[in-house]
């Protein structure tokens, strides 16, 4: 916005600051990303879009599951810490943490280079973490 300094004479340029906390660059590419993880995770029952830390999140009964980093080609994937490990060591291209998420049962998945199936079944782990054990129930019931 560029207001007139009345004092001086002078113009001056204030920059309004954005609500998104996602660079514009990261926000070109999440669509694309998005897309294929909404597809999985839509195979899933009453799982609910929204948001988490101003990037778009998963969650089943209000109970968040999994979520996009900033970068817009990382998800934040709920997970049982003791698998965790063995998960990171067998694709490690594909899982891994940073410092931050040490000690938070999560594993963070580079979306350009997990395959779909990979993708689905940390999905629906992360699904059955946090889902009421009746919906689980339902769903291990299905035909």
């Amino acid at each position: 916005m560029h207001k007139l300094n009345p004092g001086i004479g002078m113009i001056r340029i204030e920059r309004r600051q954005t609500t998104s906390s996602i660079p514009i660059e990261s926000a070109m590419t999440m669509p694309r990303y998005w897309e294929t993880v909404l597809k999985l995770a839509r195979r899933l029952p009453e799982v609910e879009e929204g948001t988490s830390y101003g990037t778009p999140a998963l969650r089943v009964k209000g109970r968040f599951f999994a979520r996009l980093r900033e970068d817009g080609e990382t998800l934040v994937v709920k997970m049982n810490l003791f698998e965790r490990q063995y998960l990171m060591d067998a694709d490690p291209e594909v899982f891994f943490i940073t410092d931050h998420y040490r000690d938070y049962p999560s594993v963070l998945v580079r979306l350009p280079a997990v395959q779909p199936a990979q993708l689905a079944e940390r999905l629906e782990e992360a699904w059955r973490i946090v889902a009421p054990k009746r919906l689980v129930a339902a769903f291990d019931a299905r035909p």
